[in-house]
């Protein structure tokens, strides 16, 4: 070969490696959904730690160390406010900027964001695509590129809504750019349901001011009750407002899916039960010095916030136990699904009661509001229950025997439930905390940075990133053989 022919030959190997997609590209193509999902989400971690470590100016105090800023950056990421460090205090505007905007991506997600993007620009879909955005759609006739579109703009206007509403509320207390900083971080905090704050006290210097809360309380709501569920709402209301221009013309408009519906149920009767609950149990505790219209209020944001907001207008160390149960209970159920609360979910707490009602009447079939639940749905809420008590079981041991190696047994059992509310609300990606994360020894801010990656990317799709192929082809069935229970 000459010298000009291997000269162009050279190049043109050159050419071809550089217009052929990299390994890594290859490698991204290849996951699977549940992977793909998991790995983004801690691609965000990490690129959030390391420029939370290396971008000069966005700390005010002493550096944070690696596992107090991928603590941080989790926290932010996962949408959950759990702090090692004060944001008001630890953070410069320019840092507190910078956790703001891993909280909005955390919030809505890297896969929706992605979506978004494609829908905006017009383009088609992949089928991979609609397969990892699959928890957005409920029925094949959705168009998903529409669907992110109305969730980008679903989300700015929630977002400038609430900040408007909280400037104007706030202007008296701060100045013009202070006020504006504060109401934009809330806002996208709130609605992201993150619970981060730019205050020492999260909001409990807002206790004595119900319109504050209520906003906060509203933009929760809609961060938690799901971007499908909304974009339903939207067209069931304008499909009864085209068939009755009045609203005093009853007519039969049309039907809500089993899904939205069971959703807008189970947010209703949650936060009703939880509002009267919290508002009983402290009345005469920490919400005694308080006016009858500020107990109220603060009864109802304490019935709000455990579904993964994490704002808090009074502290949770003076609770109550009863109110600390109550405060678990709703943090392990959560928002619900496609949203950007954590926990097991709304849907998934319905289901289970379906079933067991169902089972108490000796019906075979399950059923919600006249529909059938599929078998398949069934035992992927039964899986995933059985997989959130195990990983917090075990969390639990671990975090106990971390805790009592370092502190008196008696100490240790006083801190029992302060070790579960933190637990809980880790997984959860809640961020109520019963002011025991700064203390935690680092391999329990490990555990802790484990519950809240779970909590977020969830259960199912976590263990299915992990799971190994079944070396039996999928059409085999094993042979079945019964075993004696109960």
């Amino acid at each position: 070969m000459t010298p000009l022919r291997l000269r162009l030959r050279l190049l043109s190997l050159r050419l071809f490696s550089l217009l052929s997609p990299p390994a890594w590209w290859l490698w991204w193509r290849r996951l699977s959904p549940p992977a793909l999902i998991v790995t983004s989400f801690a691609a965000l971690i990490a690129v959030g730690t390391a420029g939370l470590m290396w971008i000069p100016g966005l700390q005010a105090g002493p550096p944070l160390s690696f596992l107090d800023a991928l603590f941080t950056m989790t926290s932010a990421v996962c949408v959950t406010g759990l702090i090692v460090v004060d944001t008001a205090t630890h953070f410069t505007r320019s840092g507190q900027l910078w956790l703001l905007v891993f909280i909005q991506l955390g919030g809505l997600g890297v896969i929706t964001l992605t979506t978004m993007l494609i829908g905006a620009l017009g383009r088609r879909l992949s089928l991979r695509t609609e397969t990892i955005a699959m928890p957005l759609v409920s029925s094949a006739d959705t168009d998903l590129g529409k669907l992110a579109v109305a969730v980008g703009k679903f989300t700015l206007a929630a977002e400038a809504a609430g900040a408007l509403a909280l400037f104007l509320l706030w202007l008296p207390r701060f100045d013009v750019a202070d006020a504006a900083w504060h109401a934009v971080f809330h806002a996208v905090s709130a609605f992201c349901n993150a619970g981060f704050s730019t205050f020492s006290d999260s909001l409990v210097g807002f206790a004595d001011s119900p319109l504050t809360l209520l906003v906060v309380s509203a933009l929760v709501v809609a961060g938690g009750i799901g971007f499908l569920s909304v974009w339903e709402l939207r067209h069931w209301w304008r499909g009864r407002r085209a068939l009755a221009p009045s609203l005093r013309t009853r007519v039969r408009g049309p039907r809500l899916s089993s899904h939205t519906a069971t959703v807008v149920v189970t947010t209703a009767v949650l936060l009703g039960v939880g509002w009267i609950a919290f508002t009983v149990f402290e009345w005469n505790n920490v919400l005694a010095d308080m006016s009858v219209v500020d107990k109220l209020a603060n009864g109802l944001f304490m019935a709000v916030t455990p579904r993964t907001a994490g704002f808090n207008s009074i502290s949770y160390a003076q609770v109550g136990n009863d109110t600390a149960m109550l405060t678990i209970v709703l943090m392990f159920i959560g928002g619900s699904p496609g949203s950007t609360a954590g926990g097991t979910k709304t849907t998934t707490i319905a289901v289970l009661i379906a079933l067991a009602w169902s089972r108490m009447r000796g019906r075979r079939y399950v059923e919600l509001r006249g529909r059938g639940i599929p078998q398949g749905t069934i035992d992927r809420t039964v899986s995933l229950l059985l997989m959130a008590m195990t990983v917090i079981t075990a969390a639990l041991l671990l975090l106990n025997f971390i805790r009592a190696a370092h502190i008196p047994p008696a100490k240790a059992r006083g801190e029992f439930l302060a070790i579960v509310f933190e637990a809980t609300s880790a997984f959860g990606t809640v961020g109520l905390s019963m002011d025991l994360t700064a203390s935690l020894w680092s391999t329990a801010r490990v555990i802790l940075i484990c519950l809240m990656f779970i909590g977020r990317v969830g259960l199912l799709s976590f263990f299915s990133a992990l799971t190994l192929r079944s070396r039996l082809p999928s059409r085999v069935r094993p042979a079945h053989e019964d075993l004696l229970i109960g």
